[in-house]
């Protein structure tokens, strides 16, 4: 992806809403882990799952690197967000090309991880009416935005 900008529209209680899930986001992702958390192996799912030494090899070798890649990410989307702390007004956020794949790991590993902690395992495997999956589904809405968007700019 080269050049250009993908112009996202956000209400201003949006904009709070998904800073205070990436702050969440990144915590999870940093903090000391003394047992396995699904939630999070789902983000890094076994390179071999029929070679469990292998398996936990490979993850040994790339996990802080993947840690290290997602908390990148959240904070590139974080501060393209930093405007909604104070600015009531704020309605677009620009998103420039190169941040892009960034913005679409993000959205899309911490709706993983909400999958996870909500019993998801299918996307049409919950109420849409139960609003316990409201955020899971409006991070996919968003997701889905990001993806039209860029759609359009290519075609441009």
């Amino acid at each position: 992806m080269t050049g250009g900008a993908l112009s996202v529209p956000f209400a201003s209680i949006e904009g709070r809403h998904l800073i205070a899930l990436l702050d969440d986001f990144v915590a999870l992702l940093d903090a000391p882990r003394e047992t396995p958390d699904e939630a999070l192996e789902r983000l890094a799912p076994d390179a071999y799952p029929d070679d469990p030494a292998a398996a936990e090899e490979y993850r040994r070798g790339t996990r802080d690197d993947l840690v290290d890649q997602r908390i990148s990410d959240a904070r590139t989307v974080r501060t393209a967000l930093e405007r909604f702390e104070t600015d009531a007004g704020a309605d677009i956020v620009e998103v420039p090309r190169a941040d892009l794949d960034g913005w679409l790991r993000t959205l899309s590993a911490m709706r993983l991880v909400l999958a996870s902690r909500l019993g998801i395992d299918r996307d049409d495997r919950h109420d849409p009416d139960d609003p316990r999956f409201g955020t899971y589904d409006w991070l996919g809405y968003r997701l889905e935005l990001l993806v039209q968007l860029a759609d359009r700019l290519d075609e441009e």
